[in-house]
């Protein structure tokens, strides 16, 4: 059987428990946004299914990638949350969704050229850091218990239990071998709460309270206008990501999906699972790199896998005691996660910097990056009425102007 036959979409009934595992290796990471930013786990599991099945519809089932909670978006959700409530964020994930929507049109129409020249890596590497850095903090003081003042767990308890979460998924991520390596954020999170178990901060009470079966606690939208134009720009760094993602599973599959399906297509999937999932109250959905890793394992080219994974995260989404369970996991558990989560995110926007080869010392680039690092991570707002910018929105456009408006340095004749 040739590449091509191996990579055409079967749904077979044989498949259904490779889809599972495929879950299984993308549950870590699925059901850690909505519980950082407040959102529901059940609704996530449903809306990256649902997210997943719509995506395949666009592409017509050829590309074997699985969507799911996108890291990208916890600190804006998070702030978004806390500022105009569930409800008025997801206006801001819907206009996120459309921001995709839009730039498939234009790669449809222009070429996937145009990006690289409106969003270049001078501009996403360092809107990406800011993602990273800007909830720091957050990560700290969940690490060490004092997030929440009104119950404020002994320094040295939290720092055990966070530490033991975040070195179990530092040592599985460097020493794990087969599908172990790819599941190191669960491994992470299984380890922390045995620990937080012992330290008796586990509460179980939700968990006997909840139906084993339940509808999932959808959130519908209202239109915020600030929550959308806080969270419309931080659209662009996971866009740019899209491309890697696409590149890397077909470098796994030996297939050009930039071709067929084509990007513009790969995008539209992306950016209308984004807006669905916001409809309901989930959070925006991404390609998972750790999926992609496990078809390399294991040779699953075939799309179908996935349908299965999807229609394995819709079912899981209505068992009420597994959201309920979810929400047991004490702080410190995802403080510890969230201190390399938020560092790794950092370093992809580094990285991204550097494989570009830019000379970030030539004035252009210099003030492009200083200034969206300092504006995004400083503070910096900017008001007009109710409308306020700040934070990775502010950084986001300032970048996207700057790269437009500011004139490159001529070449020096010798």
């Amino acid at each position: 059987m040739t590449n091509t036959d191996k990579s055409d979409y079967r749904f077979d009934v044989k498949d259904s428990f490779l889809g599972a595992q495929m879950l299984f290796v993308a549950f870590g990471a699925l059901v850690l946004v909505p519980i950082l930013t407040g959102l529901n786990p059940n609704v996530a599991l449903f809306t990256a299914g649902c997210g997943t099945l719509i995506f395949q519809v666009v592409t017509k089932g050829k590309v074997p990638v699985f969507l799911a909670s996108s890291f990208a978006f916890i600190a804006p959700i998070s702030i978004g949350v806390q500022q105009w409530g569930i409800a008025g964020t997801m206006s801001g994930l819907i206009a996120a969704g459309i921001v995709y929507i839009l730039l498939s049109f234009l790669i449809r129409w222009k070429g996937s050229a145009v990006i690289e020249k409106v969003l270049p890596p001078v501009v996403t590497g360092p809107v990406i850091m800011v993602i990273g850095l800007i909830l720091s903090p957050v990560a700290v003081k969940m690490a060490t218990g004092v997030v929440n003042p009104a119950a404020i767990i002994p320094k040295s308890t939290a720092l055990t239990v966070s530490m033991a979460a975040l070195g179990t998924t530092i040592l599985v991520s460097l020493l794990g071998r087969g599908m172990l390596k790819l599941i190191p954020i669960l491994c992470g999170i299984f380890v922390g709460y045995m620990v937080a178990l012992f330290y008796g901060l586990v509460d179980f009470t939700a968990v006997k309270e909840a139906s084993w079966i339940a509808m999932p606690d959808f959130t519908f939208p209202e239109w915020n206008s600030q929550a959308v134009f806080f969270i419309l720009p931080v659209a662009i760094a996971p866009a740019i990501e899209h491309f890697g993602d696409i590149l890397a599973i077909g470098g796994i599959t030996g297939k050009d999906y930039l071709e067929d399906p084509g990007v513009e297509n790969t995008m539209l999937g992306d950016g209308l699972a984004t807006s669905f999932a916001s409809l309901l109250g989930g959070p925006p959905n991404t390609t998972y790199s750790e999926v992609t890793g496990a078809v390399a394992l294991t040779g699953a080219r075939n799309a179908g896998v996935m349908t299965w994974a999807a229609l394995t995260a819709i079912l899981l989404a209505f068992v009420g005691k597994l959201g309920a369970l979810l929400s047991t996991i004490p702080t410190p558990v995802m403080g510890g996660i969230m201190l390399l989560l938020f560092g790794a995110i950092m370093v992809v926007g580094l990285n991204t910097l550097v494989k570009s080869g830019e000379d970030l010392m030539e004035a252009r680039n210099l003030t492009i990056v200083a200034l969206i690092l300092v504006f995004g991570i400083g503070g910096m707002s900017f008001s007009a009425g109710q409308f306020t910018l700040q934070g990775i929105g502010l950084a986001g456009i300032l970048g996207v102007v700057l790269n437009l408006v500011l004139p490159r340095c001529r070449v020096e004749e010798e």
